[in-house]
């Protein structure tokens, strides 16, 4: 395995549990539900989330041309299911074919983006960049179980997504 394999193996995990995590919410409506103390909804999450993976791995090191409208993340409200659902497929599809083609030298140097005041080598920050998925994906799963009452796991981080087999 490679750094570049299972950075592609953990992000399309935890990009495949964030679809199953949309698709086990009843409806539209209980995606933007924001109870009391949740600075957030899982809509907003996701469009976030989208938003963050397509601009710096997309667009960072995939010159895909994909434009970020941070503060839109955070602002739009009651985008249907269905069009979450795509822009986690267009980011998933983003992140595979740019990290194949990706040098592998390339991970030793520094990220083409300056960060927060931080620049980092380009293999710490994709593995920040994951951390940062899965952190809100725990937002996202606690988000759900809140609003639905169900506390039934959708089977979050398999281990098997990452062997060989």
């Amino acid at each position: 395995m490679t750094a570049l394999s299972d950075l592609t193996r953990l992000l399309g995990r935890e990009l495949a549990t964030l679809r199953d995590e949309l698709l086990a919410y009843p409806d539209d409506t209980s995606v933007w539900a924001l109870p009391a103390g949740l600075p957030n909804s899982a809509g907003t999450l996701t469009l976030h989330l989208a938003g963050n993976l397509r601009f710096y791995i997309g667009a960072t090191l995939g010159a895909t041309g994909y434009v970020r409208d941070r503060e839109a993340e955070f602002a739009q409200r009651n985008v249907p299911r269905d069009e979450l659902l795509r822009l986690v497929e267009r980011a998933a599809d983003e992140i595979t074919r740019t990290l194949a083609a990706l040098d592998p030298a390339m991970l030793a140097e520094p990220f083409p983006v300056e960060v927060g005041g931080v620049r980092l080598e380009t293999q710490r920050f994709l593995f920040h960049i994951e951390a940062h998925l899965a952190y809100h994906l725990g937002q996202i799963d606690y988000h759900r179980r809140i609003v639905t009452g169900h506390a039934k796991s959708v089977g979050a981080l398999p281990l098997s997504a990452l062997t060989d087999r």
